[in-house]
């Protein structure tokens, strides 16, 4: 018995829906990145990119457990001498809301070209925005 290979033209790709109003920020972004790799489906195969497109709504309502949401910091490193900059939780959330489960979902993913070609299938909106779903998305169990 041979091991199956998927190939690109195999994978049939469909949508999901993930509501993050009061969801933790690293157990949907688990959930997200599973199904963004394919590693749900039977044909998952690691060099080939076989997940599905993933839309998050609400993804300015997530939340952090425990003292997270005042120690958490995100940084950024411009390439000059003493360019770092840092930001806690609360800052990035408001000014950057969508950004923070991004960013979540992208360090869970493979650090690669198909890293990035999983991260395209990523949809992000805020609770202001109402996104056109399609009527075949299914919902990801929280």
């Amino acid at each position: 018995m041979k091991t199956y290979i998927a190939k690109d033209k195999d994978v049939k790709r469909s949508f999901f829906v993930a509501d993050a109003d009061g969801k933790v920020l690293g157990r949907l972004a688990t959930k997200v990145a599973t199904v963004l790799s394919g590693k749900h489906k039977a044909i998952y195969t690691p060099n080939v990119d076989t997940g599905d497109y993933v839309i998050v709504v609400n993804a300015d309502k997530v939340h952090l457990t425990g003292k997270k949401r005042s120690q958490k910091i995100y940084q950024s490193y411009s390439g000059y001498p003493s360019g770092l900059k840092e930001t806690d939780f609360d800052t990035f959330q408001k000014r950057k809301p969508k950004e923070v489960v991004r960013l979540a979902v992208k360090n869970m993913l493979p650090k690669s070209k198909l890293g990035k070609k999983m991260l395209k299938k990523l949809k992000l909106y805020t609770a202001s925005e109402k996104p056109i779903l399609p009527k075949s998305a299914k919902e990801i169990a929280a």
